[in-house]
């Protein structure tokens, strides 16, 4: 079985609608795969049936935005109850922030006289989607500012752009509390790539290995050998689910489906560690 547990819709930051995530996957050679949109359950309900009518296995996923000190980490919760009120309340507080934290990114960029309007920014969501920085990358492209979503983020949006502007993120300790009350799974997403800033601090890994994380996501593009190496250390010695993925967002980034997957071993561990349930096998 070919395994992918990590990819974005138009929910969240990515350029294909749900349903068509699932349609790639399957012209992909795919036999199951997540939707794990930041912060967002929205599309599940689609993704869902068009696995169903493709034959293909869908586990329901979600990617947390937390932060520690400043540093950004992003955590995927498989097969929890999205009805959760905890959860729920978490997700929406996430969401509102990250919308107030784009008017002051626009803001900043029109003080520069950079060409952008929120209403430009908010031309590229989809209606009920989670605003995010790469919907300002897709507006900059769309005004003629930068020729791509990597342009913008390697010359404005980047971690330390003076136009870059933090929102709310929930503690990682206090995500995996919430998607383990959820019933869900907990997984690290790229715990120590160097591409998005600073590499994750190990301290950090441990104390969310001993607050309950259930697994790491060892084998991703953005980690290199020295990284997949110190994650496949931790998982070694805590006994960890160990993931791979292709983290995909359609047009919006250079990973395509597929490119990096989950054993059948490791998949089979995430599913017995769920309480909630939800998964559709393939077939």
């Amino acid at each position: 079985m070919r395994i992918d547990l990590h990819t974005h819709s138009t929910e969240s930051d990515g350029t294909q609608a749900p349903a068509d995530v699932v349609a790639s996957a399957r012209e992909a050679g795919l036999d199951v795969l997540a939707l794990t949109d930041h912060d967002t359950t929205r599309g599940w309900t689609a993704a869902r049936g068009a696995a169903q009518a493709a034959g293909l296995g869908f586990v329901p996923g979600i990617e947390i935005s937390c932060q520690r000190g400043g540093r950004s980490i992003h955590l995927l919760g498989y097969l929890v109850d999205p009805g959760n009120q905890a959860l729920v309340t978490e997700l929406e507080q996430a969401r509102r922030s990250r919308a107030t934290r784009m008017d002051r990114m626009v803001e900043r960029m029109a003080a520069d006289g950079i060409p952008i309007s929120i209403e430009e920014v908010r031309a590229q969501l989809a209606p009920g989607a989670t605003l995010g920085r790469p919907h300002l990358a897709d507006a900059l492209v769309a005004a003629g500012v930068v020729p791509d979503r990597a342009a913008a983020f390697r010359d404005w949006l980047h971690n330390d752009s003076r136009y870059y502007v933090s929102h709310y993120a929930v503690d990682p300790v206090r995500a995996i509390a919430l998607v383990a009350a959820a019933g869900g799974v907990s997984v690290i997403a790229h715990p120590f790539t160097g591409s998005r800033g600073r590499v994750l601090d190990p301290a950090v890994v441990l104390e969310m290995v001993d607050a309950g994380l259930d697994g790491l996501e060892v084998d991703h593009r953005d980690h290199d050998d020295a990284a997949r190496d110190l994650a496949c250390s931790i998982v070694r010695e805590h006994d960890l689910i160990a993931t791979g993925s292709s983290d995909y967002h359609g047009a919006g980034k250079l990973n395509r489906l597929g490119e990096n997957a989950t054993s059948p071993e490791q998949f089979e561990r995430i599913l017995a560690a769920s309480t909630a349930g939800g998964y559709l096998p393939p077939g």
